[in-house]
Order: structure tokens, then C-alpha cells, then sequence
């Protein structure tokens, strides 16, 4: 297989297939050598973390296959990926951050290899549909011996941003809850604290992990086990989860779709947007002199006699200052037309004001807004680069408040905020009086998206300060930095919510999923590790053919959660993006409560959890010394 890449998601990846999947494994980087001294040192730094990292895993794991081949050059032509091996690979995965230069490498491994699976990283989810069209149909017309129907995952786009956002936005918002989003598809997983005595724990639809005893001891370390045990339980069988008395649990509590919803600030039909355009003591103003103008009208009526339509017309006539004088007519008339003058008087300043603030508010919609001043239990969301901007629309659908922080005023994320009327506040956020700006003192959450980590962390201890109990998750490069991040900030501040976070990390087994020709639909992390929810089709897999769902269950590998019941000629190739629901709003076809003595077919396509070891597993693919049914060797960790 090939990675191709330069950045920490190529590193990862590499990792993935080579310790997980004991994958032969090349790795095209940028080359070390040259003028350009930024490209020099990233390369150099790219190595050398991946030899560290291999080592790290290999030994955590207890082996790994074979050490990447590390290929340097300066740019990726058709030549390099000869000599990379195209033309034997079986998988190759594009994972640069250009995607001008994905995309061209995609073109040129289709042609010297139409066979090739190829997982893509792209940002523009639309170019990426319409690029895995293009590239499955060059492969059928390429290859005309090929079938068709095992183009299925022939062509994979993904974006680590896509894949992250549902797991970074859902640790904002609860804290506790995990969601997978795949177009059509939502999952959501939920932590559950242990049930008091008495009481019974609700399943949900199924029991995805049991959580570390030292999950909430302030003192304890994410991932950790006080009893001896390394990390989380992953898919447990019932009597596991009966015996864990004390222990949180991961649950699968709904499977909903995911409609977007509608931005706020819109035009809603035909509908005016008056709150949008006149302030609201505008409004009451207004509001106001309309009533004094009916009362001056009512007031003529009864005093002059007139027909009421008749008095109505001499009041506006007096408002406007249109009228003759009332020169000998009755006290009370001279006395009404004084006052619609005056009444005329106040509605010329309104008038006028209603005026300029509408064009101002026409002028300025494509202007950011500033934080209201009484906004409270918001989301501060810093950086709306590639991954903020998805964690922002994310938010937005969730109907949730944001206020969003950057420092660039050119940044990816800022038309979206500005055409989703989110406040948003520009500035260094190291800077004083950045983060009050944004009403931190008032926040729910803090989620600290920018690349720097340090800006990050920085961001991180003095939203604390000011706000000692603020959640807070941080986006982290580095493992250990990120660990140790989290152990001081959790024993600092025991009763606030601390969470660290790589978009990397929770990328990788999803792109390493997606070279080993499954579709993979996303990742929740619990903990410190990762479960991958994909779509697989039962023909070809003993451990699935012909066995009912509860025997296919392997405890801590995989477990069955979906049956897609569509005939298998009407089945699209990305299950997440089928277009039609029923009236319960999930997908037209799932079936989620299966029951366990249904007996999988060899034509039927399931939904299933599954650890990175439990994936390599059904696809042939289990590295010597893994785990399976049986306990995990002492110090390792897998």
C-alpha cells in the first residue's frame, strides 16, 4: 500500500497499516533535501516521527509487519508513483492538504492502474462525490473485464475534517456524547454515568464500551484502569456489562437523519425579516406613535361628531401638517390639531431613523456580527480553519449558540460565520481582552480549534482562570503533550470537564478502513481509543455467512448493529447518501432492533461496530498475537 502525504495524518496512517493491518507500506513524503528550508525541516521532522512512532507501537502491541519504505521527492509525478509501485499496489491513499495535487496524482494512478483502491483526502465534499464517478467509471471503461460491482469502495473521498467534527462538536456541546455523520446517516453514542443502587441502566439500543474506572476520578488519567486494566472495554458481551458495577458505559441511544437546519437571519418564505432590520426599541417606538395617532382619531371623533373615517382624515391631514388651521373652531379641535402636530414632530426622527438603520442593516449583512451583550451558555469556538468551519456548520445544525474567534481575517471559516450570523470576534486570542469579548465569563464550553497548540493551551488556561468550571476541549498534536495537558488541567480543576482532542488520530483508522476496501462511515473516540462504524457486505466472511447476529457478536472485535433490507440491485454504493426515509426519519432500508436469531445472507449488507483490530480481523487481515475473545496480556496495549 501507499501513503502518500506530509503532514501528521500520512504519519498516522502509515502507523495504522503497518502495526494494525501489518500492511507492506511506502511512504511518499517531501523531500529533505533543497532549497527550500520549510519543506527540508517538515520532511525531516515527518521521518523522524514516524520512526518513533512505529517503534512506540510496535512495542505496544507487540510487533508490527514490515518498515515503511520511505520514498523523498519534491514533487509527485507520474515517475514517482511508478516508482513508488503503483502498478502492483493494492491501495493507495492521497492525503496531502492540497487537493489540486490529490486529485492530479488520482488521475495519473487511475491510468497506470485501473484496478487501484484509492482513498482520497479532500476538503470540497461536492468535487469528491463527483471525483469518485469520474475515477470509477475511467476504472470500468480502462478495464473492461472488470466487474462493476467491485468498484463499490474502488474509489474512497474523505476529510479529516468531516470525520472529526461530529466527535469535536459533540465535546463541546455534552461533554460526553459521541456522533458519527455520514451525509444521511447519524449516530449517536452516549456516555452514561453508573446506575445508583436501585436503579436499572437503560441499554439503549446497544452497550458500545464500558469506560475506565478512573474516567471520572479527577486524579486519573484518560484511558486508564486503577485496577491494572489498560484503557476502556470496547463492545462487551451482557455479562461483562452486568459485572461492571461502577464503570460508565457507551451507549447507541438514537439513529436519527440529519436534516440541516435552517440558519438563522434567513428570509423564511415570503416573510419580511423586521426583527433583522429595525432594532427592537424601534419597533416599540413605532409602535407607539401608532397608538397615539389611533387615540388622537378616536379622541376627534367623539368631540367633533364626524363621521370616523372623516376625523381619521383630519388627524393624519394634522400629523403631516397638511391641514388648514382650525382658526374658530371648537377648543377641543385646536386642542387635537396641536397634538397631531406635535405627534407629526416625533414620527419624523422615527421615520428617518427606521430609514437609515434598514439601509445600514442591508449595507452591513455581509459584515460579522459582534456578541450580543446578553448572550450566555454559548459555545467559544477558536480558529475557522479547515476543521473549525466544519465544527462550526456542525454546531449551527445542532441549533446551538457560538461565538467564534480568529485571528485572520481572511480565514476558510469566515464566510460561513458571516453568512450564518454568527457572532464572531477577530483578534489574537493570546491577546487581553480577546476571550472576554466573546463573553467567555459567560460561555457554556470552549473548544480550541487553531493549529498551534500552544495557542490552545494558552487559550485554555485563561478562559479557566476566569472561569474555573468552563469545559474545555482542546485540539493537540502530540499524544503525550496532549496527555499530560489533560491529567494537570483535570487535577487542577476536578469539578470542569477536560478533553483533548487529535483530528488525526480519529482520522486514520478511517482512511486505514477505507484502504482496505470497506466503506467506513466514521470513528467515535472513547477515551483514548476508537471505534469504527462500517458497511460491509456478508458474502466472502466466514465469521459473518450463514451465522446469526448473535453469533457473528465477537466481544471487543466487532458486533452487527444494522441490516440494510434493500434488494441488492437497488442498493447505492455509499450507503450513508441514500435519499430516501421513512416516516421515522431514518434511513429507508436499516433496520436497527434486528433480532438476535436472524440469519445473515450472503446478499445482505450490515452496519457494524468495530474495533481497528476486529476490522483487520474480518477482513483476513488479523496481525499474530492480537487479541480475540481472551484477556489482553499484561502492559500491553492495544
Amino acid at each position: 500500500m501507499i501513503v502518500c502525504g506530509d503532514d501528521a495524518l500520512a504519519e498516522r496512517l502509515a502507523g495504522e497499516l503497518t502495526t494494525v493491518y501489518r500492511e507492506r507500506v511506502t511512504l511518499v513524503v517531501p523531500t529533505s533535501s533543497g532549497t527550500d528550508a520549510t519543506n527540508s525541516t517538515r520532511a525531516a521532522a515527518l521521518l523522524g516521527r514516524m520512526q518513533a512512532a512505529l517503534t512506540r507501537t510496535a512495542g505496544a502491541t507487540g510487533g508490527s509487519g514490515p518498515a515503511p519504505r520511505i520514498l523523498e521527492t519534491s514533487v509527485l509525478t507520474e515517475a514517482v508513483l511508478v516508482e513508488a509501485g503503483v502498478r502492483e499496489a493494492s491501495a493507495l491513499a492521497l492525503v496531502h492538504d492540497d487537493d489540486a495535487a490529490n486529485i492530479q496524482a488520482a488521475l495519473a494512478a487511475r491510468r497506470l492502474n485501473p484496478r487501484l483502491r484509492m482513498v482520497i483526502r479532500l476538503y470540497n465534499r461536492k468535487l469528491g462525490q463527483h471525483l469518485e464517478e469520474l475515477l470509477d467509471q475511467a476504472a470500468v471503461l480502462a478495464a473492461p473485464g472488470l466487474d462493476p460491482d467491485a468498484l463499490d469502495t474502488s474509489t474512497t473521498v474523505l476529510s479529516d475534517a468531516d470525520t472529526a467534527a461530529p466527535a469535536l462538536a459533540a465535546t463541546a456541546v455534552a461533554g460526553t456524547s459521541k456522533v458519527v455523520q455520514a451525509d444521511g446517516l447519524l449516530l449517536r453514542a452516549v456516555e452514561r454515568t453508573p446506575p445508583r443502587r436501585g436503579e436499572v441502566a437503560d441499554p439503549g439500543l446497544c452497550t458500545l464500551a464500558l469506560l475506565s474506572s478512573t474516567t471520572n476520578d479527577p486524579a486519573g488519567a484518560e484511558g486508564s484502569d486503577a485496577s491494572g486494566q489498560e484503557g476502556p472495554t470496547l463492545l462487551p458481551d451482557l455479562e461483562a456489562v452486568a459485572a461492571a458495577t461502577g464503570r460508565g458505559t457507551v451507549v447507541l441511544e438514537t439513529v436519527t437523519h440529519a436534516g440541516t437546519a435552517s440558519p438563522p437571519g434567513r428570509l423564511a418564505g415570503r416573510a419580511l425579516p423586521i426583527a433583522s432590520l429595525f432594532s427592537r426599541r424601534l419597533r416599540w417606538s413605532l409602535a407607539g406613535l401608532v397608538g397615539s395617532v389611533l387615540g388622537l382619531a378616536v379622541a376627534s371623533w367623539l368631540t367633533t361628531h364626524d363621521h370616523p373615517l372623516h376625523a381619521a382624515y383630519l388627524t393624519l391631514l394634522d400629523l403631516f401638517a397638511i391641514g388648514d388651521p382650525a382658526v374658530g373652531d371648537p377648543i377641543a379641535r385646536q386642542v387635537l390639531q396641536l397634538l397631531s402636530g406635535l405627534a407629526g414632530l416625533l414620527l419624523l426622527p422615527v421615520l428617518l431613523a427606521a430609514v437609515l438603520e434598514g439601509l445600514g442593516t442591508f449595507r452591513t449583512v455581509s459584515a460579522l456580527r459582534r456578541p450580543p451583550h446578553g448572550l450566555s451558555g454559548h459555545v467559544v469556538l477558536l480558529g475557522l480553519g479547515k476543521i473549525g468551519t466544519r465544527v462550526l456548520s456542525r454546531l449551527r445544525e445542532l441549533d446551538i449558540p457560538v461565538v467564534c474567534v480568529e485571528e485572520d481575517p481572511e480565514a476558510r471559516g469566515l464566510p460561513l460565520a458571516r453568512r450564518l450570523r454568527v457572532p464572531t470576534v477577530l483578534g489574537d486570542v493570546t491577546q487581553e481582552g480577546v476571550l472576554e469579548s466573546a463573553k467567555i465569563h459567560r460561555a457554556h464550553a470552549l473548544l480550541a480549534l487553531t493549529s498551534s497548540d500552544t495557542t490552545n493551551l494558552e487559550a485554555a488556561l485563561y478562559a479557566r482562570s476566569v472561569k474555573p468550571d468552563l469545559r474545555v476541549a482542546l485540539r493537540l498534536y502530540d499524544d503525550e503533550f496532549a496527555t499530560a495537558v489533560y491529567r494537570t488541567l483535570r487535577a487542577a480543576h476536578p469539578q470542569a470537564l477536560t478533553r483533548s482532542r487529535s483530528v488525526s488520530t480519529l482520522a486514520a483508522p478511517a482512511f486505514a478502513g477505507a484502504m482496505m476496501g470497506r466503506q467506513v462511515l466514521g470513528a467515535i473516540p472513547v477515551e483514548r481509543r476508537v471505534l469504527l462504524f462500517a458497511a460491509l457486505h456478508v458474502a466472502g466472511h466466514p465469521h459473518l455467512e450463514g451465522r446469526t447476529v448473535a453469533e457473528s457478536f465477537r466481544p471487543g472485535a466487532w458486533r452487527v448493529l444494522a441490516l440494510d433490507t434493500a434488494a441488492p440491485g437497488d442498493r447505492l454504493p455509499d450507503l450513508a447518501a441514500a435519499p430516501a426515509h421513512d416516516g421515522t426519519g431514518r434511513p429507508a432500508g436499516l433496520v436497527w432492533d434486528l433480532h438476535p436469531g436472524y440469519v445473515l445472507r450472503p446478499q445482505d449488507r450490515v452496519v457494524l461496530a468495530a474495533t481497528r483490530h476486529g476490522l483487520a480481523e474480518l477482513l483476513g487481515r488479523q496481525p499474530r498475537g492480537a487479541h480475540g475473545t481472551g484477556p489482553e496480556r499484561p502492559g500491553r496495549r492495544v
